[in-house]
């Protein structure tokens, strides 16, 4: 079977967020299975399709090196540049049917849009030691399926270096896993987009991801909210890569917009 590595929420190899894609099963391979490739490909994310009947309908599921989640965003977006530049979808909507309810993946201009549900934080005090295991002491501490900490400027969220160990043990509360957390902060007076992020998740696996789309449904609606706007433009500033989302709050959904370029083919042995 073939797999590809196609890196998200970027228009250039070597940036965004690499996500491994698997090409679709008749039936859903041994969960043990699927867990012990996302182990061996060893990046945030590997994305598994389902056939259906519907060519324009999968299943998919998401596994980092070590557990299967509820949502990713950038291997959603690999998995739908997989199908049409890769094996030649030509719907205008791909459907997924996931463990967050179906998603819908569409094009729009030279961007793909995934239709996700949105994820408004409620604001919360600081857990004990957060400032510490952080290693920056946020102007405010918000909660979702992860913890967000906003940061007083672009350059605090940049320079952000966490005790992982230390953040870990850090929750939004049950049920989510601990040790996912989200840093945030407007942009500098000139970028181009309106605010920058970076996303850190031990408790997944993944020390931090480089482009996270589940970390932005739950920062589009604070942002909207801050700023007074649906439209938000975000930086995902990880050293090294980094990738950019266009997000645009719909009620109780949220628009996700990027681009995606395939680095890798593969087969499976």
């Amino acid at each position: 079977m073939r797999q590809w590595i196609v890196d998200a929420f970027t228009t250039e190899p070597f940036r965004g967020n690499p996500a491994a894609v698997v090409e679709p099963f008749d039936a859903w391979p041994d969960d043990g299975w699927m867990q012990k490739l996302a182990a061996e490909n060893n990046i945030s994310e590997t994305a598994f399709l389902l056939k259906t009947d519907d060519p324009a309908r999968f299943g998919l599921r998401w596994f980092t090196p070590t557990v299967e989640v509820p949502l990713c965003g950038h291997a959603t977006l690999a998995s739908t540049h997989t199908l049409f530049a890769e094996l030649g979808a030509t719907a205008r909507t791909i459907a997924f049917d996931t463990l967050s309810g179906p998603l819908f993946v569409g094009r729009k201009g030279d961007l793909y849009e995934m239709d996700f549900p949105a994820a408004p934080p409620r604001r919360v005090e600081p857990p004990p030691g957060f400032a510490e295991a952080l290693g920056a002491t946020p102007k405010e501490v918000w909660a979702a399926s992860y913890l967000v900490a906003v940061l007083e400027d672009e350059a605090q969220v940049r320079a952000v270096a966490p005790d992982f160990g230390r953040l870990n043990s850090m929750t939004s509360g049950p049920p989510q896993l601990p040790g996912n957390v989200g840093v945030v902060a407007f942009a500098d007076a000139g970028a181009p987009h309106d605010a920058v992020s970076r996303f850190f998740a031990p408790g997944l696996g993944v020390p931090e991801d480089p482009v996270c789309g589940s970390l932005h449904c739950i920062l589009a609606p604070l942002y909207a909210q801050k700023l007074g706007r649906d439209l938000i433009r975000f930086h995902q500033a990880c050293p090294g890569r980094g990738g950019d989302l266009e997000c645009e709050v719909k009620g109780e959904r949220v628009l996700l917009r990027g681009a995606a370029r395939t680095f890798l083919e593969g087969v499976i042995r």
